[in-house]
This record gives C-alpha cells, sequence and structure tokens, in this order.
C-alpha cells in the first residue's frame, strides 16, 4: 500500500451540503469507508482529464469517474466496499445506483439548474468571480449549455410536473427498497449508500424548494436514512432535516 494520500479533486462546500456535487459526497464517502487517508483540493470541471469532478490523484495515476474511482481504491487498496453481499445482493446494489445516477439525478439538476428561483440563489452564483459587464452572460451560457444537456437526455423534453412525477417515482421506488433496514443492504453500509446519500442530499438540502424535495421529506425513512448517513460520515456539517418529517 502506498503512504503517499490519495488527492481528491472536488467542488467546494455549497447549497448547504459539504460538497455541491453528489458524485465528489460518493467518492469522498466511500474514501471514507475504506479508510483511506486523502486530501480533498477544490477544482473546477475544465482542470478535470474528462472534464468533470471528482477526478483523483493517486501517485503518478489520474483517475475520472466516481464509479472508475471506486474500482480503482479496491483494486489497489486490496479493499471490497460490498464486503459481505451476496451476487443477488451487489446486483441489486448496481441497479439502485443507477436509479440513482442515471434517472434521479437529472430531475434534481432540472429543478436546480432550469427552475427559475433555483439558479438564481444557486448555481448562477458560479458566475460571481465574472466582472459585472459578463456576469449576466456568463449565467445566460452556464443555462443554456445546462438545457441543452438535459434536452439531450431527454428528461428536459417534459414539463417541470412530469418531470416532479418521474423523480417523485424514482424517491418512491427508494423508500420502498430502502424499507425498514438502516442502510439500503441491510445492517451495515456499503458502496451503493455512499451513492444514495450524495444523491438524495442534493435532492433534500433545505437550501433549494423543490418538490423533489418535498417527496423525500414525505418518507420518514428516507429522512432517518440520511439523518443517520450524515451523523456517520459528516459529523461536522449541520445537516438539518425537516422538523414535520412523517417519522420513520
Amino acid at each position: 500500500m502506498t503512504a503517499t494520500p490519495i488527492t481528491l479533486y472536488a467542488t467546494r462546500a455549497g447549497f448547504g451540503l459539504p460538497d455541491a456535487s453528489p458524485f465528489v459526497l460518493k467518492t469522498e464517502v466511500q474514501l471514507k469507508m475504506a479508510g483511506l487517508p486523502y486530501r480533498k483540493v477544490a477544482a473546477i470541471p475544465p482542470q478535470a482529464p474528462n472534464g468533470k469532478l471528482p477526478y483523483i490523484q493517486d501517485g503518478d495515476e489520474a483517475i475520472s469517474d466516481s464509479t472508475f474511482i471506486r474500482a480503482h481504491i479496491e483494486r489497489t487498496r486490496g479493499v471490497d466496499l460490498d464486503r459481505g453481499l451476496d451476487a443477488h445482493q451487489r446486483a441489486e446494489s448496481w441497479a439502485i445506483e443507477r436509479l440513482l445516477e442515471d434517472h434521479l439525478y437529472f430531475a434534481m439538476v432540472w429543478f436546480r439548474w432550469i427552475d427559475p428561483e433555483n439558479f438564481a440563489k444557486g448555481p448562477a452564483q458560479f458566475a460571481g468571480g465574472a466582472s459585472e459587464d459578463e456576469r449576466a452572460q456568463t449565467r445566460q451560457a452556464m443555462q443554456a449549455r445546462k438545457r441543452a444537456d438535459l434536452h439531450a437526455q431527454g428528461i428536459g423534453r417534459h414539463t417541470p410536473a412530469q418531470i416532479a412525477a418521474l423523480g417523485e417515482r424514482s424517491i418512491d421506488a427508494l423508500a420502498r427498497l430502502l424499507g425498514e433496514r438502516p442502510y439500503f443492504m441491510g445492517e451495515h453500509p456499503s458502496a451503493v449508500d455512499a451513492t444514495a446519500l450524495g444523491m438524495l442530499a442534493c435532492v433534500a438540502t433545505p437550501f433549494f424548494d423543490t418538490p423533489l424535495r418535498r417527496a423525500v421529506e414525505a418518507r420518514g425513512n428516507l429522512v432517518a436514512y440520511l439523518a443517520r448517513m450524515m451523523q456517520r460520515y459528516y459529523p461536522e456539517h449541520a445537516w438539518c432535516p425537516p422538523t414535520d418529517a412523517v417519522p420513520a
């Protein structure tokens, strides 16, 4: 095992979250699950090898994409974040990850980036470093790129109500899959829980007012799950679950 700590290139804390990106949260929690020392460095997507964050630097090797980062740390550090899971549970974990990252994520992004009020208080602030003359144009360009991405993906072709309905269906499925278990695969956290924490925290943060946040708040087991995971992996972060949520 190398003695050199891994460097995690991340976005920044924001929107009531330890990091604004669900994929950074996923990778950071998986590093914590593996018990690996790391240092966290703020970066911007254009600095990343494939234009997206997170990525890690491990010695001379740069690894992009949270899924490949996990594979790298498991292979090089001799850890298995799904230790104790059988083949069926591992397959179920992968299916849950795909629901989170390839479906719920895009609904979350729409309400964060395209909804006018949420965009103004959230992602629009990323343009704060531009000059006053350029700020409005930069914000318009940022939102236009995200709108084009969501249209190409497909979810951006729907109405807000339809996007909310699709997102809530995924949230309901997650609540039913979790059930009364403390973690998605049982009594102990596994890799899928890092993915779930990252995505659900980004959906449920009180910073944004969205129908997806309210859908999480209406499912007490998800509220309790998020509080449990945040306390375990980010005890220093002031996570405030809603007080009027349905009890778990």
